[in-house]
Order: structure tokens, then sequence, then C-alpha cells
């Protein structure tokens, strides 16, 4: 086992500054007379990108498997499928000389115009969290890092290396950091690499807060943060914020100005000391996986072809699919022919083969004859020859299958889309077909959600293959044919208009900051909150047989936040064949004293089962799964009450709800000051004891005066005494008491001042 400690004392400080800077596009600095390697990294998340030369960065990287994007991954719902993909990955890192791949992201799909949205899994924090330490844990099972990445707020592209995202503690609390908390907790990947962006006005490079003060001190991270490439403005600020190692170098005027701040005493060597010793812990913890060899990858390719059709979504099925006995068969698209299988910019993989969906279907299809036609051109013109052709191809079979990709000039890395449609040629393609063949099946490739309203009602199935991988040709054959039953759920709401999203008054922002003024509420959240209709909800997918939830149960009605509870359930497969299904749990607070969500996902368990066979699903809920992130505490808190546990097949699709009661066992500070207002002063459990004697006064003084302004007929001849006090529930007490003085024996500052000593020394009853 290496020393750190006695290699850093042996360490001079020029070399410790060069250490904290990369010694290329892809590598940390060797210190060589200390016998300390340099440490490869690679791109990802979804395959390795693995430069031959580490000191470029933009040339063909060697062949590897191009699994499907995080947006499908994410539709499986299945942890133990993406761990199994995330130990292949690291067995091509391995035989790559890869010792860590910069990948997964878990940044929150705020909006489906982000250009980046098809690397990262949900807009749903707890499903992203699980995923990505699903894949976490996958990959360092076998001895080779991970970088969960972008942390934090990274949510979309336009401006992406400038703009300031602003977020109130909250909303950052309870959405953007969870899965990022979550990844961190239960999966200690060896790097984090940093976002580009500012958040609420500091760099993520140089943020204190979100660096040291979170990342580091209350989550414990043990492995070191890394910069996004070219994301670091000022190295000394970014050492001080947490920041341990700058990507790419060399830089020498970097290092230069670490030496220099030391010795002038602006950077205190200790923090220095302690980047270094992040640094050397996860160098020399990759040295102990030795690299080399060759990977297996057929059994990678046919990896990713089960995981692509575990994510693969049905959205629509009118009963055309699966495909059967069909003797003519019209595929229709070009990315029947040409697959579109990836997203473009630096995830992009050199895939080591690639199934084509058309030989692929020609494969399943027996003696059925296929027919094909382009549909459209790899460019944005109208061109109606082609629609003409496949319309002609479409009327002469039984079937057509309409292959639409959304293309790169769309939808990439590197800008946002503008739109949610398909191109206009897709559009019109789609609506002239299936106007002449009712039995039309659309398979959509592309990362975030499209529109649908133009066309979706005149064809008769429509199947989410998203960025699919290499192999998911495959899969989508696999799926029309029957072969696989389709498992996949979206973990992300379809909406039916782009001015229906949740963040389109607050995007993309302008004048260098982009305020998340939807706060809590995006994704299902928001769709709940507004009741409006959607396409496909959150949760949505279908499947070739039927599943019925019964017996429905908690491990204890009534529990204590620390003690958490269980929710179980029987799942049966009602149907003719074998299927998988996704059961999803949300909770819902009868009443808080903070503002939230309706529903909010907080646990998912897939299950496969035979025709006929049952099986219980079990999903455990902690204190997380009903506390909320309270500002001014500045912590997670729980509180007394009634909560729904909603167990469905969708957010839309609720089969169960279970009430249960819940005890907080919390002790909380008292946050009353001399603006409370009476509701604050009664929502506290101290105050509330302390405040009533008070409180009864003026019930009575505003009962008399009342009474007074009755007997003069100059107001109502009846009032509830609690209607009486409504209007006063929202001012400070001491301004209604300021109101009523003269009934008070002392002034009403002094006993409020009393009053709130009083309640910060006493503990709650």
């Amino acid at each position: 086992m290496t020393d750190v400690k006695a290699i850093i004392e042996q360490m001079t400080l020029a070399e410790k500054a060069a250490l904290c800077t990369g010694d290329s596009a892809w590598t940390t600095t060797p210190i060589k007379r200390l016998g300390l390697p340099a440490m490869v990294v690679s791109d990802g998340p979804h395959g390795v990108r693995r430069q031959p030369d580490v000191h470029q960065m933009g040339a063909e990287s060697l062949p590897a498997t191009c699994f499907p994007t995080a947006s499908a991954l994410a539709a499986t719902w299945d942890g133990e499928l993406i761990h199994e993909l995330g130990a292949a990955l690291a067995e091509e890192c391995i035989a790559q000389h890869v010792d860590v791949v910069l990948g997964p992201g878990a940044n929150m799909k705020r909006s489906p115009l982000n250009g980046r949205n098809f690397e990262y899994f949900s807009e749903d924090p707890y499903l992203a969290g699980e995923l990505a330490a699903a894949y976490i844990n996958g990959v360092q099972s076998k001895g080779v890092g991970t970088s969960l990445k972008h942390f934090a707020a990274n949510n979309q592209e336009f401006q992406r290396f400038t703009i300031s995202a602003e977020i109130d503690e909250r909303t950052l609390r309870e959405i953007y950091l969870p899965a990022f908390e979550k990844a961190v907790r239960q999966a200690q990947p060896w790097t984090v690499m940093c976002a580009y962006n500012k958040v609420n006005g500091t760099f993520a490079s140089e943020h204190d807060y979100l660096l040291n003060r979170i990342l580091k001190d209350e989550w414990g991270l043990e492995g070191l943060v890394v910069s996004d490439w070219g994301a670091v403005r000022d190295r000394v600020a970014a050492l001080k914020g947490g920041l341990d190692w700058e990507m790419p170098g060399p830089q020498a005027r970097r290092v230069q100005e670490v030496i220099d701040a030391v010795n002038a005493g602006v950077l205190d060597e200790a923090v220095l000391d302690e980047s270094v010793r992040r640094i050397l812990g996860i160098v020399t913890k990759t040295q102990q996986t030795p690299k080399g060899g060759e990977f297996d990858a057929e059994a990678h390719h046919q990896l990713a072809r089960r995981v692509a059709a575990d994510g693969m979504v049905l959205l629509k099925n009118d009963g055309i699919l699966p495909l059967q006995g069909q003797q003519v068969i019209a595929v229709i698209g070009r990315s029947a022919r040409q697959p579109h299988f990836q997203g473009g910019g630096s995830s992009h993989i050199n895939p080591t083969q690639v199934t084509v969906p058309f030989e692929a279907l020609q494969a399943h299809a027996g003696d059925a004859k296929l027919t094909y036609a382009d549909g459209y051109p790899a460019d944005n013109r109208i061109r109606q020859d082609l629609i003409d052709e496949a319309v002609a191809a479409a009327r002469a079979a039984e079937v057509a299958l309409l292959f639409i990709a959304l293309p790169t000039y769309k939808e990439s890395e590197g800008y946002d889309r503008t739109d949610l449609d398909l191109t206009a040629q897709q559009i019109a393609l789609i609506q002239a077909v299936a106007a002449v063949q009712p039995n039309t099946a659309v398979i959509l490739n592309n990362g975030a959600p499209v529109v649908m309203g133009d066309w979706i009602d005149g064809v008769a199935a429509v199947l989410e293959a998203y960025m699919m991988g290499q192999a998911g040709g495959g899969a989508i054959s696999d799926i029309l044919f029957g072969a696989v039953n389709p498992s996949g759920k979206l973990a992300e709401t379809f909406p039916l208009r782009l001015e229906d999203t949740p963040a389109y008054l607050n995007w993309p922002g302008g004048a260098g900051t982009v305020r998340y003024g939807e706060g809590l509420f995006i994704g299902y959240r928001y769709y709940d909150a507004r009741k409006l209709p959607i396409q496909f909800p959150f949760g949505h997918g279908l499947s070739y047989t039927t599943f019925a939830y019964s017996n429905a149960r908690v491990s204890a009605e009534s529990f204590d936040d620390t003690d958490g509870v269980t929710v179980s359930v029987d799942i049966t497969n009602t149907g003719a064949v074998a299927g998988k299904e996704i059961v999803q749990l949300y909770v819902h607070d009868h009443e808080a004293g903070l503002v939230r969500p309706d529903k909010e996902l907080k646990g998912f368990a897939k299950v496969a089962l035979a025709p006929g066979e049952t099986k219980t699903v079990n999903i455990g809920l902690d204190f997380r799964a009903f506390a909320f992130y309270h500002p001014k505490y500045k912590q997670w808190i729980t509180e007394d009450g009634a909560f729904d546990l909603l167990i469905g097949a969708s957010a839309a699709d609720i089969r169960h709800s279970l009430t249960v009661t819940l005890r907080s066992t919390l002790d909380l500070p008292c946050l009353l000051d001399k603006e409370s207002t009476i509701r604050e002063w009664l929502a506290d459990p101290r105050g509330r004891a302390l405040a009533e004697p008070v409180l009864e006064q003026i019930r009575a003084n505003v009962i008399a005066m009342f009474a007074g302004i009755v007997a003069a007929g100059e107001g109502p001849a009846e009032n509830d005494d609690m209607d009486l006090m409504l209007g006063f529930n929202d001012m400070p007490l001491v301004s209604v008491m300021l109101w009523q003085a003269d009934t008070f024996d002392k002034h009403p500052e002094d006993i409020v001042a009393e009053l709130l000593e009083r309640a910060t020394r006493q503990p709650v009853a």
C-alpha cells in the first residue's frame, strides 16, 4: 500500500503545483523521481472514448462498445442491469489502459430543450441518483474509477461556460443536488467533475459551498474533484474552493500561479497539500488494477443489445405489435439503414460494430418480404418525391415500420434545441404514410422528448428507442417481432407542447444569468401542480402482457421518521407472455409547513414474471422519503402528520393508496423572531405554548371589538371566533399587539422579546 503522506513529504512545491494540473489532454502529471506514474482518463459515459495519443483531443478514438445513452439507460429502471453495463465498461477501460472513465452524468432534465439531455438520466432526482450509483458501483467493482458529472446545475448548453444558474437553496437541495448526493453516499465515485457554469454567481470550479462544504464535508467524498475541460478561470481561487485537479494540461502558467500564491502567502500550502493528497489517493488506487489484455467485444455487443431492448419504451400500441404473420412489411426511414444510435459531442464512440435495423428485421422476418424507402433526406430539405415513394411502399404492404431519427443538427452537445418537433419532412412523411396504411408503427431515435400532436392519432404504435447504442438495431427487431417483451418506462415526461414545459418562461436566460423560477416544480411535479394534460406521463410504458396489483400493505401504519416503513404489494402477470413490470412508489404529504409537490418518487422496483406468476415487491422508505429541506433550519426536516403512499405503474396510473402517520423525532431550534406572524407562532411547538395566553387576549379583544360594531349596526350579525382571527394570522404578532397596546400590562415589544427569550431555551413539550 502506497504511503501517500510520505510521498507528499518528499514532494517539492513545484511538484505539488504540477500534480494539480494535467500533464496532457488525458493524464495527470507523473512525478518520475518518486515513482508516481500518470493516471489516464477517458471520455464516456456510454462507452470508452480512448484517444490513442493522450496529447490530442480530436482524433478518432479506439474501437469500443457504444452502449445506449443515459436517457435510454434510465428507461430501464434497472440498477442491476446498469451495474452489469458498468462492469463491462470497466473491462474495456482495463484493456485500453484507462484508469478513470468520465461519467456518469447526473444532472436534472430541467427542460427537454437541453441539447445534452441524452447524456443525463431523468427529470427526477431519486431515479437519477439510484441509477448513477448503480453505474458507478458497476465500473468501480472492477478497479476502474468514474467521474460523476457535471456538478452542479449544468442544465443547458446556452452559455454553459459562463452563465449563472440562479437557484434558491431549497430547490438546489431538493432537485439539483440529491442525485449527486445519493451517488456519492452510495457509491463513492473516485472523482467528481465540476460544471462549467456559475451557480448563484460563483463558478462551479471555485464554489467553496458546493465543493468543500457540501460535497466533501457534508457528503463525505473521499476522492478528488476535477474540472470539466477548460472550466477553471482562476487556479488559486479554484484550489481554495475545492477544485483539486485542473484539466486539460499542460499549463505551465497555472502551475506557476499556484507556486507564486503559496510563496506570497496568498494560498495556504495546507490547502494545496489536501488536493495533492486526494489526487495521489486516486492515482495510487488506479495502479492496483493491472491494465492491458482484451475485452470480449461480441459479449459486450450482446449486452448492449439486451440493455437497449430493456430501455425501449412502447408508448402506444393499438394491437399491431408484436408483428405476427405479415407477409409484406414496408420499412421506411433513413435510420433503418443508417442507424442513429448515439449523440454528438464529447461522448461520441467509435463502435466495434453496428447492427443495422433493416438487416436485423430481415433476420427475424423469415419468409416475409421487406421493402424499403428512404422517406426523408440527410439534410433539412423537403423532398416530396421521397414521401411519394414511401406512400407507395406503405400502400402495397400489410404494415409500415417508420424509422424516424431526430437529426444531429437539431439535437447535440454544444447547443440547445429550439423546439420539440421532428423535421417538417418527417412529420409530413408520417402523416402521408399513416393516411394510406392504418397499420403503421413509428420507431423513434432521439435523446429527449418530441411532441407528437400532429401525427400520433394516425399511427397504430409508437416505440421510443432513444439513442440505442451500437446493438440497438437488433433490440428494435427483438421488440417488434416479440422476441423481447418491452419493459422500459419513461424517466421523463413527454409534453403536448413546448409552451407547457416547466422552464418555458425562464429559458434559457440572458445577461449572464438564468433564473430557475419554476423552483421545485420540474417534470411531473410541475404537470401535477398545474393539472396540465400531457402526451405521456413520467413512468409510462406498455407491455405485451398485463399486470395486476393487489394486497398493498405497510409494515406499520404509524412510525417514527428514523425507523421508516416498508411498503409491499403483490404483482401478478395476468397475460399470456412473460414480462417485466416497474412498480413505482410516490409519497404525498397531507400538510406541510412549506409548499411541497403533490407527489414525489421515493422508491421503485423492476420485477420479472412468467404468465400467471405472482411476486411480492417490497420497497423501503427512510427518513429522506418523507423529509423536505428547510432553508431556515438549513437541514432536512420531517413533520408529524399523515402521508399517502401511492403505488403505481406510472405517475398518472396509481393503483393503490395507503395512508400512514409519521412521528417526527427532530428537536428543531426555535426560528421565531420579532417579525414572526401569528401563524408562525402557532406552527412552532415552543412558540405556540408560550404565545397562547397572548393570543387568547388578542382573540377576546377582537371579539369585543366586533361586538361593538354589530351593536352599532355597522357589521354582520354573526361572526365565528376563528373567522375573526383569520385576517390577523399572517400579520406579525407584535404588530397585532401594538394595535391593542392599551390592553396589555407591558409594552407589546417587551412581551414579545420575553416570549422569544423563553422560546429559544425551552425544550419542546
